[in-house]
């Protein structure tokens, strides 16, 4: 996956000094790029009975809808606080400084239904984590967590096996 990991650009400092943000957009706008990423991707889901297909707002959304269209199934999108139009149900969790909140809309998922989980990066898997719980109360199995990068040195990828569930990312980046 090397390819892929020299077309995530990273930029030095934002948003504060110190941090190395990887912008997968540069691999979104990459033709072969972004169809060897989501080909990969849906071949590794297309065997394992995913019924809908959750992505965490905003890059999520790319990612999870293309993976959807390619699997054939619906797309939950998982939105942050007040940006559903209808009922919504959600939950909170931590930031560095406060607390951010993720929703869904409410009948989003069935009782039973496998939802396969996708998001750009894990960092430190609190986004993941809130998602997780929301799909799971209301009643969701998680097929697996899925990124196209982990940043194994915030160890959010630990944290969310440590809740048992698997996760899967296609490249790492060291550092932060």
């Amino acid at each position: 996956m090397e390819d892929l990991r020299a077309l995530i650009r990273t930029i030095p400092d934002f948003p504060k000094p110190g941090i190395l943000f990887r912008d997968v957009t540069t691999l979104l706008g990459h033709k072969a790029g972004f169809h060897k990423a989501m080909s990969l991707l849906i071949a590794r889901y297309k065997g394992a009975r995913v019924d809908k297909v959750a992505g965490i707002e905003a890059r999520g959304f790319i990612l999870g809808a293309a993976i959807a269209y390619g699997l054939g199934v619906g797309f939950v999108p998982l939105r942050k606080k007040g940006k559903l139009p209808g009922e919504a149900v959600g939950e909170d969790y931590a930031l560095e400084y406060g607390t951010d909140r993720i929703e869904m809309h409410v009948g989003a998922v069935e009782h039973g239904e496998r939802v396969l989980l996708v998001d750009d990066l894990i960092a430190t898997g609190g986004t993941a984590e809130a998602a997780i719980k929301l799909l799971t109360a209301a009643g969701a199995a998680i097929v697996e967590t899925c990124f196209l990068v982990d940043l194994p040195e915030l160890k959010g990828a630990e944290r969310i096996k440590k809740l048992g569930h698997n996760v899967f990312a296609l490249v790492e980046f060291e550092g932060h």
